[in-house]
């Protein structure tokens, strides 16, 4: 599939900003005053600017509260409408928090659910497509999950060591978000492992079978069905080298897991600013990653033009 940067954005900034609120949501942090209005604005700013740069690949963009019209069907308006509900419930506990000092338990509770079953709706918009089968692997929605967990984590972690607030605890920090990451690069080698293994003939789908011509033996393309391109092959026969993807695939590896894992236990001793370093190269190496997430996936209807 074509790897658009506003949808590669999007998944990355939204996943990390509503990570963050299902963490301040569930109590994680000081309520040192200057901590709260920094993480809260950061989660909002996040999520926020990541609904921004989804709006980057629409045709028409005045048509985008269409988007709101299928929720009883549709995973991609299941997850619009959660999100929304998120960041309003969100901010109006960050409002009563920051400005009267009061954590509404139950508020906090309730946005943390929607923050958790936004990325959740997201996840499912991939995992159901069986069209693609590295997307329709078991687990799609782990990987969305746990990444934005995780990312959440860092963000809150680079927050209190930038004000020198523990989050609940001196050592806490450093120890969460390396336990968060190990557990993260387990799940992210677990859907590696499970897409890798999931091609489109791992569903019985070859070009005999898209043609209807299996009967008569193996199927091959004698000439293209048109001169030139078009929206199809550029969209879902999107091919990327292997050179590039093992390239692309170890740095996002070093730079999303390794140096922050590395860092957050160095900031343990050597100051709390060390976790916003780890949160940047996070950040780098997920975008890196979800990158090939797009470009690495393979349709079926590419076969209908010979792509084995």
């Amino acid at each position: 599939m074509h790897p658009a940067p506003s949808i590669v954005l999007f998944t990355v900034l939204t996943g990390l900003g509503l990570g963050q609120m299902a963490w301040l949501g569930l109590g994680l942090g000081p309520d040192e005053g200057l901590f709260r209005w920094l993480a809260c604005a950061l989660a909002l700013a996040l999520a926020g600017a990541g609904g921004l740069a989804s709006t980057g690949h629409l045709g028409r963009r005045e048509n985008a509260w269409r988007a709101f019209s299928q929720w009883r069907s549709s995973w991609l308006s299941r997850e619009a409408c959660l999100m929304v509900a998120a960041m309003a419930f969100f901010g109006l506990y960050a409002a009563i928090w920051c400005l009267g000092g009061v954590r509404l338990w139950g508020l906090g509770l309730a946005a943390a659910a929607l923050a958790l079953a936004t990325i959740q709706a997201t996840a499912m918009i991939y995992a159901q497509l069986k069209a693609v089968p590295r997307w329709s692997v078991t687990p799609t929605p782990a990987l969305f999950l746990v990444t934005g967990l995780t990312g959440g984590l860092l963000a809150n972690g680079a927050v209190s060591g930038l004000v020198g607030a523990g989050l609940a605890g001196a050592a806490v920090p450093g120890w969460w978000a390396a336990l968060a990451l190990a557990v993260a690069a387990g799940v992210a080698v677990w859907w590696q492992t499970s897409a890798a293994g999931a091609g489109r003939a791992s569903q019985g789908s070859s070009v005999e079978s898209a043609t209807g011509l299996g009967f008569m033996g193996r199927v091959r393309s004698f000439e293209a069905p048109h001169t030139g391109s078009n929206y199809l092959l550029r969209e879902m026969a999107f091919e990327v080298g292997r050179k590039r993807a093992f390239e692309l695939r170890r740095l996002g590896a070093v730079l999303g897991y390794l140096a922050p894992l590395v860092l957050s236990l160095a900031a343990l001793g050597l100051g709390g600013w060390l976790m916003v370093l780890a949160l940047v190269a996070h950040v780098m190496g997920m975008l890196a990653l979800r990158w090939l997430f797009f470009a690495e996936a393979e349709h079926v209807q590419a076969l209908y033009y010979g792509k084995r």
